[in-house]
């Protein structure tokens, strides 16, 4: 098996290492220093007298800090090891790691330290697709190597300083040194990346600060952002760890986009370290109970960056809402659809959705009435520009044809929207639970605009659409004979007939009738659809059935905590119980961060959940999952001033008790227990 990538991270700056801390070009995997889609260093490997070094254990100390201690060469020279090492790293706008040597000898002892440097400044995007020409510039006086990449205005720097003298080449920084009998020696080496030159971009901590001070800050930030969340205090073993640990990954996974003050969530480690508007609304939603402040930062971001012209090259249209931004080289030079993209058809109507529950639990009618304007623009968007067809759906069709997304919804995979006989429908497509959000984003619209904007006849006519929409989609998605809707409308109107997890996506919308929302929810926790560990993306006995596949029968307990949210909606309590349960229970099995997705594999055949190659960890939308499963079995929601709690809690589980829930009414505290009745939250003092 491949050996695991070790982390640092702080928002989208990271660092991928094996088990010695070393960094080498692997074409596989993102190996090596990154911040902003950019590798500041492909090699990183430390040597002692000429030898690799070897893991011993490692302390990780939070996400941002970590202490390996090591031996140098092989596995026989551990015993009685007459010198060790410590590698002490630590990572935020800089990276920054401590060399410690220790000489455990009753005699003084002299060695040679060599950090191997390098850097080959891939885009993430495009690892090893593209040989660069890398300029190094040793600098023995300063003490520092620098390494520089330019093409044209585009231009990253990676500068490493050592704080004692050193002597550097091109290729590192080599130190002799004496240490005295059962003495030590240690060095700092500083690792600054710089973007757009001298007048760019600077991401390092200024060194006057020292590291030890921004260390101190995040920790100080770390403890404050735990402290703001609710305490959950809980019998079931393992679950407060659990929520702990989601809290962590979530603070870990938050950044400041250039020019924007605010920190709003990355969608996750390796793959999607940018800003997402579909990850990032989502994670919002999911925690709104616990962290609102990302709501509110998110919001304010999408709406700056929110379309304002038809461009093709992008995707763009007036009203859309961003689907990603990111800074490397092949987006800004046109070499892929990837800097500034807006290739989405679901997060325009989700952006409505998410500011009109942020005024529901946070009372913040200025933030509503401050994008009034964009708002209003995203509900347009979905019947100006979202209806390709004019048949009152919302579709999607990529306009770049060289570099777009061809599946614009939440199942990006090539091959993800398909029926059960494996053909995949013609563009523009519209698939189900983008119409829910349409329908949601309608309905949520109308509210703000009757309550915050003071035009009941604009909120009059979106209560009209959202109530056709319904009706048409009811009629036309629809499968009688099979009691469940359509994946996906062809532009002839003819379905994609395949069963799969969007269903539940619409519960949670609130565009299914009553009388078919029973048979939904049965299809969800039934057999095809629901193995044990969660429900599967896509149901078993159709032709492109994979439990391997990511979007084609895997488990992403992202899509699971908006299916439970559904099923409570239309009261299938016991149902949402069993999508919780099974999730939590995967969770605690595989231990630390909640991985993107998981193989979709009966539970009764792996006994233990099968990990995916191609899943993150950690993600915010999986971490995020957590806290809102945790928030349906709670029953928590907000009703006018007073939070309402009506718990549905697993068997198992027992008594639940969160402390300081924030919202409008100040902070509550909610207590429930499985197989409980309705509670009220009773407000707290803080």
């Amino acid at each position: 098996m491949r050996q695991e990538l070790l982390h640092v991270i702080a928002g989208s700056v990271f660092a991928n290492s094996d088990a010695q801390g070393d960094m080498e070009v692997d074409p596989q995997q993102p190996v090596g220093l990154f911040a902003f889609d950019t590798r500041f260093l492909s090699h990183w490997v430390l040597r002692i007298d000429g030898e690799r070094i070897n893991a011993l254990s490692r302390d990780d100390m939070t996400y941002f800090e970590t202490r390996f201690f090591l031996v140098p060469g092989a596995a026989s020279h551990y015993v009685d090891a007459d010198v060790s090492i410590i590698r002490h790293r630590s990572i935020h706008d800089c990276f920054h790691e401590k060399i410690t040597v220790l000489n455990h000898s009753a005699q003084p002892a002299e060695f040679t330290v060599r950090m191997e440097m390098g850097s080959d400044f891939s885009d993430i995007a495009e690892l090893g697709l593209r040989q660069r020409t890398v300029e190094a510039t040793a600098d023995s006086a300063n003490n520092q190597l620098v390494l520089r990449y330019q093409r044209d205005r585009f231009v990253r720097q990676t500068t490493v300083r050592s704080t004692l003298p050193v002597e550097v080449d091109e290729g590192g920084m080599t130190f002799r040194i004496r240490i005295d009998a059962e003495g030590q020696w240690e060095t700092d080496l500083h690792v600054a990346m710089t973007m757009g030159g001298e007048d760019g971009q600077d991401m390092r901590a200024h060194l006057k600060s020292h590291q030890w001070a921004v260390r101190t800050g995040m920790r100080e930030d770390l403890a404050d952002w735990m402290d703001r969340a609710p305490q959950l205090v809980a019998e079931r073993r393992g679950l407060e760890e659990m929520y702990r640990g989601s809290l962590a990954d979530l603070a870990a996974l938050r950044y400041r986009p250039l020019s924007y003050d605010d920190r709003v969530p990355v969608a996750g480690l390796p793959w999607t370290m940018w800003l997402c508007g579909r990850h990032s609304i989502i994670t919002s939603l999911q925690t709104m109970a616990f962290t609102p402040e990302l709501a509110h930062a998110t919001l304010r971001m999408l709406a700056l960056m929110q379309g304002g012209q038809l461009d093709d090259d992008i995707d763009e249209e007036p009203g859309k809402i961003l689907a990603h931004l990111r800074y490397g080289e092949s987006g800004a030079f046109g070499d892929r659809a990837n800097a500034l993209y807006y290739g989405s058809a679901d997060t325009t109507p989700l952006f409505v959705v998410l500011l009109d529950e942020y005024e529901r639990w946070s009372g913040d009618a200025d933030l509503v009435r401050e994008l009034r304007h964009p708002a209003r623009m995203a509900l347009d968007w979905i019947d100006e520009y979202g209806d390709l067809t004019g048949d009152g759906y919302v579709r999607y069709q990529r306009r770049n044809e060289r570099y777009g997304a061809i599946n614009q919804v939440w199942k990006d995979s090539p091959e993800s929207i398909t029926d059960a006989n494996g053909r995949q429908p013609a563009f523009p497509r519209a698939t189900c639970e983008v119409q829910g959000y349409a329908y949601d984003a309608k309905m949520r619209g109308a509210r703000l605009a009757r309550e915050f904007w003071g035009d009941p006849a604009y909120a009059d006519r979106l209560e009209r659409e959202a109530a056709a929409l319904k009706e048409r989609f009811n009629r036309d998605f629809w499968l009688p004979h099979r009691e469940y809707y359509a994946l996906a409308l062809d532009p002839y109107g003819e379905p994609a007939d395949a069963l799969s997890s969007n269903i539940g996506h619409l519960l949670w919308s609130g565009i299914v009738p009553d009388d078919r929302a029973q048979a939904v929810a049965e299809h969800l926790v039934g057999s095809r659809l629901f193995g044990g560990w969660g429900v599967r993306t896509f149901a078993t006995g159709q032709r492109s059935y994979n439990p391997m596949g990511s979007h084609l029968g895997a488990v992403w307990p992202a899509d699971n905590a908006l299916i439970a949210a559904g099923l409570r909606r239309y009261g299938f309590d016991t149902q949402a119980a069993t999508i919780a349960a099974a999730i939590f229970d995967m969770a605690q099995t595989l231990g630390g961060a909640v991985p993107e997705m998981i193989a979709g594999h009966e539970r009764r055949l792996t006994k233990y959940p099968v990990q995916l190659p191609a899943a993150g960890r950690p993600q915010a939308w999986s971490s995020g999952a957590l806290l809102m499963l945790l928030s349906t079995m709670l029953g928590l929601r907000p009703t006018g001033d007073n939070l309402l709690v009506n718990p549905a809690v697993p068997a198992g589980f027992g008594r639940l008790d969160l402390l300081d829930i924030p919202g409008r009414w100040g902070h509550s505290d909610a207590y429930a227990r499985d197989r409980s009745t309705a509670h009220r939250a009773r407000p707290r003092e803080r």
